[in-house]
C-alpha cells in the first residue's frame, strides 16, 4: 500500500565558468532557470561588457516575471583568483559546468570541491571497415573534418582496414586534398600515399581542432576497437560499414559517449539530438554523458506516501 514516486527535480546552484562567446551567458542561464536551477556567471576577459549585458537583462526581466533576485548571477571581473573562490564554495554550489580550453578545465576539476561535469577534447575516430560503402566513407569523413573543423565532434583521426585501404585511400586523399586537409599517416598509409606526412605518436592523441587529420591502416574491428579505447578522449567515433553485426560490436566495445554507425561525427550536438539549446557535451560517466540538455541539469528524488505503515510488523500488529 506504499506509493513510491521517482520526481525530476533541479539540482540546485549551479556554477558555469566560460571563455569567449557571450552566448553561453544567455544559453547557460536560460537552461538552468527552465530546469529550475539558480545559476552563477563567470565568463571570461574576452567578452566581459557583453556578458554584463545580458546578465542584467536576464535577471531584471525575470524579476519583473516572478523569478527571485539573485537567481542569475555574473560574476563581474575576470581575474583568476575568481576561478578558485567559486570552485571552493561547496556550501553554496551543487554543481560546477567549465566550458572552454583543457587548461581552464583542468583547473575547474583541481580545484573543485564539488561535482564537476566536463569534457577535456574531442579525440574523434572514423573506422572504414572493410564492408564499407566507400564513397559514403568518403562523404562521412569530409563532413566530419571539414564542415566546421574547429569543434569538438570534428573528426581527428580515421582507421582504415587494411583489406580496402590500397582502394580507398587515394579516393579519400583526392577529396581530403581538395578541401585543404593536411594529411599525416602511419608506415603503412604512406606506402600507399608517399605524398602526406608521417604521423608521430602524439598525433594520436591529438586535437587539431583545424583541417588536420591523422589516418592509420588496422588488421582489424579489433585493432581499429583498442586504438579507439586508447586514444580516444570518449566524445564521438563512428563506424562506416554495411554489416550490421560490426557495427553493433563497435557500439558495444568503444567506451565513449556517442557512437555512430554510417553518420557523420557532426550531430553530436544537443539540438541535432531533439534537446534543444545544450549546456555542452559530457564525457563523464555521472551523472550526465554526451549533449547535455534540460534532463541532464536536473536530478531526482523519491517521494513515499503511506497510511501510517511502520517497518516492524509485530509491533503495528499490536498496536
Amino acid at each position: 500500500g506504499i506509493i513510491i514516486e521517482k520526481v525530476r527535480v533541479p539540482i540546485g546552484v549551479i556554477g558555469i565558468i566560460f571563455e569567449s562567446r557571450p552566448n553561453v551567458t544567455s544559453d547557460a542561464a536560460v537552461l538552468c532557470l527552465k530546469s529550475g536551477n539558480a545559476t552563477i556567471l563567470r565568463g571570461g576577459s574576452e567578452a566581459i561588457h557583453s556578458n554584463k549585458a545580458i546578465a542584467e537583462a536576464l535577471q531584471s526581466g525575470g524579476e519583473k516575471a516572478g523569478l527571485p533576485e539573485g537567481a542569475v548571477q555574473l560574476i563581474p571581473f575576470t581575474d583568476r583568483e575568481s576561478v578558485k573562490v567559486l570552485a571552493g564554495m561547496d556550501k553554496y554550489l551543487d554543481l560546477i559546468i567549465p566550458r572552454g580550453g583543457k587548461g581552464l578545465i583542468e583547473t575547474v576539476v583541481s580545484l573543485a570541491r564539488m561535482p564537476v561535469i566536463k569534457h577535456y577534447d574531442g579525440i574523434c575516430h572514423a573506422f572504414v571497415d572493410v564492408a564499407a560503402d566507400q564513397d559514403l566513407a568518403v562523404a562521412i569523413i569530409d563532413d566530419g573534418k571539414t564542415q566546421k573543423p574547429s569543434v569538438c565532434n570534428a573528426l581527428e583521426t580515421v582507421l582504415v582496414h587494411q583489406e580496402i585501404a590500397a582502394d580507398f585511400l587515394p579516393k579519400l586523399a583526392k577529396r581530403l586534398q581538395a578541401r585543404g586537409v593536411e594529411m599525416r599517416g602511419d608506415q603503412a598509409t604512406l606506402a600507399i600515399l608517399p605524398n602526406i606526412t608521417a604521423a608521430s605518436e602524439e598525433d594520436w592523441s591529438t586535437e587539431y581542432l583545424d583541417l588536420i587529420i591523422s589516418i592509420k591502416i588496422v588488421d582489424s574491428l579489433d585493432d581499429a576497437v583498442a586504438h579507439i579505447n586508447q586514444y580516444s578522449s570518449q566524445h564521438s567515433e563512428v563506424i562506416i560499414t554495411n554489416d550490421a553485426a560490426a557495427a553493433t560490436r563497435f557500439q558495444s566495445e568503444i567506451d565513449s559517449a556517442c557512437l555512430f554507425h554510417n553518420v557523420s561525427t557532426r550531430f553530436a550536438d544537443g539540438e541535432e539530438f531533439g534537446f534543444g539549446a545544450e549546456i555542452g557535451i559530457s564525457t563523464d560517466k555521472l551523472h550526465a554523458r554526451g549533449p547535455m540538455g534540460l534532463n541532464e541539469l536536473c536530478s531526482y528524488q523519491y517521494r513515499i506516501s503511506g497510511t501510517g505503515q511502520i517497518k516492524d510488523i509485530a509491533r503495528q500488529e499490536a498496536l
